[in-house]
């Protein structure tokens, strides 16, 4: 196993950003100590973040080193300097919206007052050097070494999210279909930490964007990423037809023994397809999504019938149908982006 997957790239580039940040910092004669501290926070999970965050928390690291300057020449190396230096910076920066640069500018403003011994101009340039430095370092590390690369990790999240979305189909169609809503509040739980996980891998996919603007993909590996994340688009969609199972009324479904189970039928062939892309097939698919269309339009022209049983609301019979169709309308989708993708 490299040692990089041992304890993770981040802490490896965060170990070498330090080491040469201080050796630079050796070199020229300053203390290293500044530039080590914002060389650690400047490390982010992308190098867009990193540049980011570096451009606001160069102007924070000044304001912080000005006020450790301004207050120690006032009242010396004392209590109240810690205390003035400290709250000045973070209200400096919180009203000049200088949020990612808070922690790294009161820090250095609390730590230079300990080590101001002189020229108090000459230490606020120093210091203006040594967190240039710490920037500049961890910036070019987090670009040439390790550079991020989120699209293993995607994968696979969106083939355990597209796992885990098959068992939640099965789960509650079968409770909705056998008016089994007992335990909506397991389901709804089961769903939040389906929501969480796909939240998660959106993201991961946001920092890959990123990255991208610095480390471009070639053509073919750009296409397979945004088939990606088109898949990743269609779970979410499966997830949200899924939620509106859950939050709708559907109990005293009107259906037959029999119609409830040729639509169980059609369920377990969505999943069984979901579960294992093997068993997806084109053609049985699209007849499987007719058969569905045929009863859903079937309910449609029984409901303009009578319409006077659900006045106002669709019944339950009809947003069942709904969502089934387009759940298996997506998942159609979501395999026609890995035969593209394959392309």
């Amino acid at each position: 196993m490299k040692i990089y997957q041992f304890i993770g790239s981040r802490v490896v580039k965060t170990g070498v950003a330090v080491f040469l940040t201080a050796l630079i910092c050796q070199w020229i004669g300053w203390p290293p100590v500044f530039a080590v501290i914002t060389a650690i926070v400047t490390i982010e999970p992308t190098v867009s973040d990193s540049i980011k965050k570096g451009i606001v928390r160069f102007p924070a690291s000044a304001i912080g080193s000005a006020y450790a300057v301004l207050f120690i020449s006032l009242f010396g190396n004392s209590p109240l300097t810690y205390t003035m230096a400290a709250v000045f910076t973070i209200a400096t920066c919180y009203r000049l919206k200088l949020h990612a640069g808070l922690l790294v500018a009161t820090l250095t403003s609390v730590a230079m007052i300990e080590v101001i011994h002189g020229n108090f101009m000459i230490a606020f340039f120093t210091r203006l050097g040594t967190t240039t430095i710490g920037l500049g370092v961890s910036t070019i590390v987090n670009m040439f070494i390790l550079p991020p690369d989120y699209r293993k990790l995607i994968q696979k999240n969106v083939t355990d999210i597209k796992d885990q979305t098959a068992l939640q189909i099965e789960r509650i169609f079968k409770a909705v279909l056998t008016d089994k809503l007992e335990k909506t509040s397991s389901m709804l739980e089961d769903l939040r930490k389906l929501d969480k996980d796909i939240k998660q891998t959106e993201m991961l996919s946001s920092f890959q964007k990123d990255e991208d603007k610095y480390h471009p993909l070639i053509e073919t590996e750009q296409e397979k990423f945004q088939h990606l994340q088109n898949k990743l688009s269609h779970l979410r969609l499966i997830h949200y037809h899924l939620s509106n199972l859950i939050h709708n009324p559907l109990i005293d479904l009107a259906w037959t023994e029999s119609e409830r189970n040729t639509i169980l039928l059609s369920v377990r062939g969505l999943v069984d397809s979901l579960q294992d892309e093997t068993l997806f097939e084109p053609d049985a698919h699209s007849i499987q999504l007719k058969e569905i269309t045929e009863i859903f339009w079937e309910d449609n022209e029984e409901i303009t019938k009578n319409s006077e049983i659900h006045p106002t609301n669709f019944p339950p019979e009809l947003i069942i149908l709904y969502e089934l169709v387009s759940i298996y309308d997506l998942v159609a989708k979501f395999y026609g982006e890995k035969e593209r993708g394959a392309n």
